[in-house]
């Protein structure tokens, strides 16, 4: 797999430890009272109240190491070569690559629509021709 897609998997990685620890900490949070005029939450204690205090660390570290792995992906990059305006100049070469082939393709389509409607003309004739020689007696 090259650097970039690494890059992508990673980042997607990211996002699905992010939206599961968010998720997580949201579900298991245990209740807060909002002002003194509302009566104390009731406290529900169960068997996993002492793994719930874990799991935030346990979480934060593999975002940590995520974050990590994806910065030595990053670091493994290939430096630019010359800079910005060898890729500004190399952005150009290929555009003008790019409108060459699609010059070329575009006179190829117009070619071949041609041929096509040619084909098709000479289908009709030759149908025609074929319905003139079965006239009914």
């Amino acid at each position: 797999m090259d650097i970039i897609s690494q890059l992508q998997e990673q980042v997607n990685s990211i996002a699905a430890l992010t939206f599961n620890t968010f998720g997580t900490l949201q579900r298991d949070a245990p209740p807060v009272r909002l002002s003194p005029n509302y009566p104390e939450p009731p406290s529900n204690p169960t068997e996993d109240s002492a793994n719930f205090a874990d799991q935030p660390k346990l979480m934060s570290a593999a975002l940590v190491k995520a974050a990590k792995q994806f910065d030595a992906l990053v670091a493994a990059l290939p430096p630019s070569e010359g800079g910005e305006e060898a890729q500004l100049r190399r952005i150009a070469e290929l555009q003008a690559e790019n409108d060459a082939v699609g010059q070329e393709l575009q006179k190829q389509l117009e070619a071949a629509e041609k041929e096509l409607k040619q084909v098709q003309e000479l289908f009709s004739q030759a149908a025609d021709n074929c319905l003139n020689l079965k006239k009914p007696d």
